[in-house]
């Protein structure tokens, strides 16, 4: 007998009990071996004073199994609550977001009938670290966190992927003729790694461009790769241009555990209705099959669930007359799923996983190459509720002692040296400063906010300023 694999099972909020209810009846009719553990997750835990709605017994079991079958939750509105799926991305290190695009033409209606696109997400770092502050009254900030090895794991696991199952092209998005530093890392990174595969298609799009090409013509991608704002955007996107965002699932890969779960929410509204589509958890389900290395099961439940489509038995979201022939409840999608176990569709390409030879691999990381970095110089943040003509004038008028100040900057504008006063100014203002003479030290940045506070102005913020390898490491101004 196959050793049962341990999994920890969540049934959610909302629609989340009726679809994992199902998910788990096909994944028995498939001959999935499983050794389930149930936790509670969610709303009923935030409301009881967890703030990421998950109990520490529900970590210890994510721990000893290290593969998790999540069903959609609800997150309460305010109060502090934190995204729960953030969190277990973040805590198990599950870098990696993997969503399967498919459409299913002409049983599932869309305009993309030749649409198969892989998009694989960077799921830790980028804006969703969750790194904010409200710096005055006017201004909140939010850091692009984009590192050297987060950019290298995700895209090297993506060419991994596309090597596992047999994809021709891995494409990268950015935005970096804009965001220089951070997105302009991820492109480079693409461009190292992507050296090292030279059997793959590769091509990058800036990321507007990029998207409405994949809206327009999606059947001309393959594999995206991309950080983690644009991959969490575009992979809804892509699921729903395939024909419905209610049929996708998703894996969340680290190197020490995986989560898998439909892409789409906790739906309170149709909760308890038995009308829910439960595919796309079905989908997350497969996923995870294949995770685990039950190759089989994964193909006989992927092939029974497109037979289902297939022979027009659909729930109400997809059902549309003159294409589908039944429209079922979500407990009847189920049964029709687990009596085509073993039936293959005719039409659609059918699973075949027994080909795939091992999991998609987790590449080790090259050392990047040391940098010499040397301290120039300091922006200082201040909070002043000024003009463009009456705040430079104010500050220029100072002396600073071996700090010189070279620019003011508003928003991104330039208000001294040669700015307008006419330029609409918020009350957070960017002065950049520099030795008079020689290198800069901590010691002189200190110093300057010291002499700043003596001097009545009110800084909020600092960012050091460093060369590396002599090339600024900052959005420099100067030209």
């Amino acid at each position: 007998m196959t050793k049962q694999t341990p999994i920890t099972v969540a049934y959610g909020d909302g629609i989340g009990p009726e679809i994992m209810k199902e998910t788990l009846k096909v994944l028995d009719a498939a001959g999935a071996q499983l050794d389930i553990e149930v936790v509670e997750i969610g709303e009923k835990v935030y409301k009881s004073g967890h703030l990421t709605g998950i109990e520490p017994k529900t970590w210890d079991s994510l721990l000893r199994t290290k593969v998790f079958l999540k069903a959609p939750i609800t997150t309460p509105q305010g109060g502090g609550f934190r995204s729960l799926n953030v969190t277990i991305r973040a805590m198990l290190g599950l870098y990696a977001n993997v969503r399967p695009c498919v459409s299913y033409a002409p049983f599932v209606e869309t305009k993309h009938p030749n649409m198969d696109v892989v998009i694989v997400r960077e799921n830790v770092e980028d804006l969703y670290a969750g790194i904010e502050y409200q710096q005055s009254p006017q201004v909140c900030h939010s850091i692009k966190l984009i590192s050297r090895p987060g950019s290298e794991k995700i895209v090297r696991y993506a060419f991994e992927y596309a090597k596992t199952f047999n994809r021709k092209k891995v494409t990268c998005f950015s935005k970096d003729n804009i965001l220089k530093f951070a997105d302009g890392l991820f492109h480079k990174v693409y461009d190292e790694v992507g050296s090292e595969y030279p059997v793959f298609e590769k091509e990058h799009w800036i990321i507007d461009i990029g998207t409405a090409k994949l809206a327009d013509t999606p059947e001309n991608f393959d594999v995206i790769v991309l950080a983690n704002l644009y991959g969490d955007i575009l992979s809804d996107i892509a699921a729903q241009i395939s024909g419905s965002l209610g049929l996708a699932g998703s894996a969340n890969i680290g190197e020490q555990g995986a989560m898998f779960e439909a892409i789409h929410g906790s739906a309170p509204r149709r909760a308890g209705q038995n009308v829910a589509n439960p595919s796309g958890l079905m989908q997350g389900a497969i996923l995870m099959l294949i995770h685990i290395g039950q190759y089989e099961a994964a193909t006989t439940l992927h092939n029974a669930w497109l037979k289902t489509l297939e022979d027009g038995i659909h729930t109400y979201d997809v059902f549309k007359e003159g294409i589908s022939h039944k429209q079922v409840s979500t407990s009847e999608f189920g049964d029709a799923v687990c009596a085509r176990m073993g039936q293959r569709p005719s039409q659609l390409k059918a699973a075949a996983y027994g080909e795939v030879k091992k999991k998609t691999s987790h590449a080790s990381m090259s050392k990047a190459t040391p940098k010499k970095r040397e301290l120039v110089g300091v922006d200082v943040y201040i909070f002043a509720e000024e003009t463009a003509a009456s705040f430079p004038e104010r500050l220029t008028s100072k002396d600073f002692g071996e700090m010189k100040l070279e620019f003011i900057f508003n928003r991104g504008a330039r208000i001294y040296p040669e700015g307008l006063k006419e330029t609409i100014c918020i009350d957070q203002w960017r002065c950049r400063f520099k030795p008079t003479s020689g290198s800069c030290s901590h010691e002189q940045i200190v110093a300057l906010l010291s002499s700043l506070t003596k001097q009545g102005f009110d800084a909020i913020k600092t960012e050091n300023l460093y060369t590396f390898d002599g090339k600024p490491g900052y959005t420099n101004h100067d030209g």
